[in-house]
């Protein structure tokens, strides 16, 4: 799959955020089941696939991640969920079917093919890491409908300056 630019609408979600390392993604994924199964008892109308957002990056330390789930209306919440707002805007994105582990060479293919593009992303370095604006993992693939995961379909929606 070839990356490409598209516009993208503001979009309400709930969400929880965790700061773990690569070796502990599973804490903040296993907490989707449980957030769609309290949206679905609260009949709040979900609109679209679950994803992680990537607020505070360092690889070599800790990562800032939120697991969310976009919604029509945000409900009220009690912590630790909370409501936000993905914003609005031009994103490059890429589509990837395959194993989550290969994630990362999809993610440095997208960063490659921007910096080729001469774009910029809606990121600042910091000491703590990259604080993105809005980089998303969003997952297409219902884990229970699916189990073999090389056939699961992400697409990453980096957001641009």
């Amino acid at each position: 799959m070839q990356p490409t630019i598209v516009e993208r609408a503001e979009q309400p979600y709930i969400g929880r955020r965790e700061t773990i390392t690569m070796t502990e993604f599973a804490h903040i994924a296993d907490q989707l089941p449980e957030m769609f199964g309290d949206l679905a008892a609260r009949g709040v109308e979900i609109a679209g696939p679950p994803f992680f957002r990537y607020r505070v990056i360092d690889m070599a330390a800790d990562l800032t991640v939120e697991a969310g789930i976009p919604v029509v209306t945000p409900p009220a919440v009690q912590e630790p969920t909370f409501t936000d707002t993905l914003p609005a805007g031009r994103y490059a994105t890429i589509r990837h079917i395959g194993h989550p582990d290969e994630l990362i060479g999809v993610t440095a293919k997208l960063l490659d093919w921007a910096q080729q593009q001469g774009l910029t992303f809606d990121m600042r370095p910091t000491p703590s890491g990259e604080v993105w604006e809005c980089r998303l993992e969003q997952m297409f693939t219902n884990p229970a409908d699916e189990p073999d995961m090389h056939r699961w379909e992400t697409h990453l929606y980096f957001k641009l300056s």
